[in-house]
């Protein structure tokens, strides 16, 4: 009989492993791929963000999905016990801006291969290629994997640790979603969530803007109240299908939120390029460049307000001839500019889809969950971990931080009942 068999090998699995191994118990790790920690090996672009380095309260406002929740398992592991655990594997991190941290390799795969490497160490008992198909319980107990190929293992404890449906190539395929269910789990509404956004705007469809890149710049979306919902600030990039980068990817989940919520077709978002200057101070200073040059013409004084494509798109979109030279272009119309600037609307109709988004919304309720342990409350000897939950953050470093402290949470928790039991 297996004491801990964890199943899903990605950044919540792998750390579970390493956690029940290094508190004694003996764990099988299973994986339906070929090897271990795909997303890991993508994640960051490659880079691999590790965790980042804010402060425990501004962590949990990275993360809008139940961010509450992780109190208790950053009480077991947090942010700089990751960075402890990997830098006493001999991994040299190092900070970038916003906390994010990755190692000074710039590679993924040290950290993948680091990981293997301290399974293998605790000896660790890994099995690719490996589908399961059910879990069976006991008198309210987990007591049985069952494998797809008909293979049943007995075991007093199961780690779940298969991840949400976004990036499914990596394995990520929602497995555990139905095995949750049989178990008595509520799975609350699946979403795509840190995804690119759609839009059906003609100069989306026309591709005025593609490839464009917007930097530090404010990202809003609106209401159809016109109220406020959520700003994100960073950087963002006009695609040939609406817009991606890290200022939309944050927006996404409140425009998915707000077209269910609202029942509409679309949405408006704005864009503040200008963010660090109230509207009236680059009117003014607009004016004084204007009237310094009053013979040149508008597009040359204009030039580097803002990025030279989105400039001659503004002057299309509000009919204004910027060859003009300064001095008979009317206030009215540099007024109209700097709104442009200051406050650029557009519709969005939605996201991609959850597939080709980086993090899943919802999953397994949290309410049913033991946060000190991530033991669930449904059946005993059966834990959680990672994005299979209903728990998400934004990009940069939050996710796989939830994943590294859950998991090593339910590693711990699982071997602790393991031995209490035994």
């Amino acid at each position: 009989m297996h004491e801990v068999i964890v199943i899903g090998g990605g950044p919540a699995g792998l750390m579970a492993s390493v956690s029940a191994a290094e508190h004694g118990a003996r764990v099988l790790l299973l994986d339906k791929g070929d090897k271990l920690g795909r997303k890991l090996a993508i994640s960051g672009g490659g880079r691999c963000n590790v965790t980042n380095r804010m402060p425990l309260d501004e962590l949990i406002a990275h993360i809008p999905g139940n961010g509450r929740f992780m109190y208790s398992p950053f009480s077991v592991f947090n942010n700089e016990d990751i960075i402890r655990f990997f830098e006493r594997l001999g991994i040299a991190l190092k900070e970038e801006d916003r906390g994010r941290m990755f190692p000074v390799s710039d590679k993924a795969t040290t950290v993948v291969q680091t990981l293997l490497k301290r399974i293998n160490d605790l000896g660790v008992t890994v099995r690719t290629n490996t589908a399961v198909a059910s879990l069976e319980y006991d008198d309210g107990r987990i007591a049985m994997v069952q494998l797809k190929n008909g293979e049943r293992l007995k075991t007093k404890t199961v780690i779940v640790a298969t991840g949400g449906q976004s990036v499914p190539h990596t394995g990520s395929t929602g497995d555990a979603y139905p095995w949750a269910k049989a178990a008595g789990h509520t799975i609350t509404e699946l979403y795509p969530t840190e995804v690119p956004i759609t839009s059906a705007e003609p100069f989306i469809q026309e591709k005025k803007l593609q490839g464009l890149s917007l930097r530090d710049i404010e990202l809003s979306v609106y209401a159809p109240n016109g109220k406020q919902i959520k700003t994100h600030d960073g950087d963002m990039i006009f695609t040939h299908f609406g817009l991606s980068g890290p200022a939309a990817l944050r927006c996404s989940q409140y425009v998915v939120k707000a077209l269910k919520k609202y029942k509409q077709p679309t949405i408006e978002m704005r864009i503040d390029l200008r963010p660090t200057i109230p509207a009236e101070a680059l009117f003014q200073e607009t004016i004084q460049n204007i009237k310094a040059e009053p013979k040149k013409a508008l597009k040359t004084v204009l030039r580097g307000i803002a990025p030279e494509r989105f400039l001659q798109y503004v002057y299309e979109r509000l009919r204004i001839d910027s060859n003009l030279p300064c001095a008979s272009v009317r206030h009215e119309v540099i007024r109209e500019i700097v709104q442009q600037l200051k406050s650029f609307s557009f519709h969005v109709n939605g996201t991609l889809s959850i597939e080709k988004a980086f993090v899943t919304g919802g999953g397994v309720s949290v309410k049913e969950i033991e946060p000190k342990t991530m033991h669930s409350k449904k059946k005993a000897g059966l834990f959680f971990c990672g994005e299979v939950l209903d728990i998400h953050g934004y990009t940069g470093g939050y996710n796989i931080t939830c994943a590294f402290s859950t998991g090593y949470t339910a590693g711990k928790g699982a071997a602790e009942y393991v031995h209490h039991k035994s």
